[in-house]
């Protein structure tokens, strides 16, 4: 096996242009299906967890009242941020799977395509 060669032929594959519009058209219609449910899942993620840590400030009495009512509110709002971050991920699944069922026909037949030359 001659190393170089392989080298070679991977950096000019590298360089080369790309002209095979079906394979950019199946990325991007692979994206266009995943795309809603990770920006859900990152957006959904991020709120449960501020939920969740807002929720757990309260409850060691960071922010908000010194008292046992402050302590006891903080732990409701530290469970909801906690349920939140345990059901995204399902939510963000089913999301993706819809987008997914959309999108198939259109991705199976360009990929039958691009598969059979």
């Amino acid at each position: 096996m001659n190393t170089d060669r392989i080298y070679a032929e991977s950096l000019a594959n590298e360089y080369a242009p790309k002209d095979t519009s079906k394979v950019v058209a199946l990325r991007k219609l692979d994206r266009k299906a995943k795309r809603p449910a990770a920006i859900f899942g990152y957006t959904f993620g991020i709120i449960g967890a501020l939920i969740a840590g807002f929720g757990m400030c309260l409850s060691m009495q960071v922010i908000g009242p010194q008292s046992a009512a402050g302590m006891v509110a903080g732990i409701i709002v530290g469970a909801i941020g906690f349920v939140a971050m345990a059901v995204n991920y399902p939510i963000y699944k089913g999301i993706r799977d819809r987008g997914k069922q959309k999108y198939a026909f259109e991705i199976m037949e360009l990929a039958k395509e691009i598969s059979e030359g």
